[in-house]
């Protein structure tokens, strides 16, 4: 990995952790619905701006199954239930939750595809569980009953993310960018019926209307253009270690702009979480610290 690959993987961190931080200051005035329908949107046209500049065609209705299937379970669904927790639970709280998504996805596949899992990913699995359970028990005693449908809307989230990282292993053979750029439509559509069941709770500010923009051009549209000229770069198993620094910009944001707490439990948790996941999913730093001095010319 050289120099300017790290550089983007430490921005791509910031951004995805600043991605909770913005839905946080926003959520209680959008309401779930709005908020994510304006986050995929703006994604949406961003991606499309893109796309216009770069000559790439999207051919959304060749693929519109696809398209939809991605934009489900990758975006519409988890973005709605970190929306609908961000309204009680700190940003801090929710990237840390959002970390587990790699062992959903390893459990998710153990029993969809009978995919084994060996004695690593299981440890990995308990150290996740204790991980969430100090956050969960932590929240619910200093929010209260209130944080109980938060936390497992967060968890469901991740959840989703598995299913759909499953899903694509059989997926047609799409571009990357054809991916993200048709499934922020696709989410766009899944959300839209929601918007007259769920209004929103007041009149936005311009500051608010600033994060929501943010959220959907910088977290979401542009975010996944720097993820995946990282995946190009140095592959997906060096890329899958943002995985891992998202939570730290999660906690390092709400901290400075929400003055969130740092407390025991905080580190306790993000530590066996990150802890379980690295053993779910096999991920070494030593062994990418070595590959990555070995690229550098």
């Amino acid at each position: 990995m050289t120099a300017a690959s790290f550089v983007r993987l430490l921005c791509l961190a910031a951004i995805w952790g600043g991605s909770f931080l913005f839905m946080r200051v926003a959520a209680n005035t959008f309401g779930p619905a709005y908020l994510i329908e304006f986050r995929v949107g703006f994604a949406a046209i961003a991606l499309l701006l893109i796309a216009f500049y770069l000559k790439k065609r999207l051919s959304f209705l060749r693929h519109a199954k696809h398209y939809l299937i991605i934009g489900l379970f990758n975006s519409a669904i988890p973005f709605l239930f970190f929306a609908y927790a961000a309204q009680t639970l700190n940003a801090s709280t929710l990237s840390i939750l959002n970390s587990t998504a790699p062992i959903w996805g390893a459990l998710i596949g153990f029993i969809w595809y009978c995919s084994p899992l060996n004695s690593h990913a299981i440890l990995g699995m308990i150290l996740g569980i204790l991980g969430v359970a100090v956050l969960v028990g932590w929240d619910a005693a200093k929010i209260g009953k209130e944080s109980i449908l938060p936390i497992t809307a967060s968890l469901m989230a991740a959840c989703s993310y598995g299913i759909a990282t499953n899903y694509t292993k059989n997926a047609p053979q799409i571009p990357a960018f054809n991916n993200a750029h048709g499934s922020m439509w696709a989410a766009t559509i899944w959300v839209l019926p929601l918007l007259p069941l769920i209004p929103m709770r007041a009149e936005p500010s311009a500051f608010e209307w600033s994060t929501v923009v943010l959220l959907g051009v910088v977290c979401t549209g542009l975010a996944y253009l720097l993820y995946f000229k990282l995946v190009s770069e140095v592959g997906p198993t060096s890329a899958l270690s943002v995985t891992f620094l998202v939570p730290v910009f999660g906690i390092l944001w709400g901290n400075l702009v929400l003055d969130e707490p740092v407390g025991l439990n905080t580190i306790l948790g993000t530590i066996l979480v990150l802890a379980g996941t690295m053993l779910v999913t096999g991920f070494s730093p030593s062994r990418l610290l070595t590959k990555s001095v070995q690229k550098v010319p």
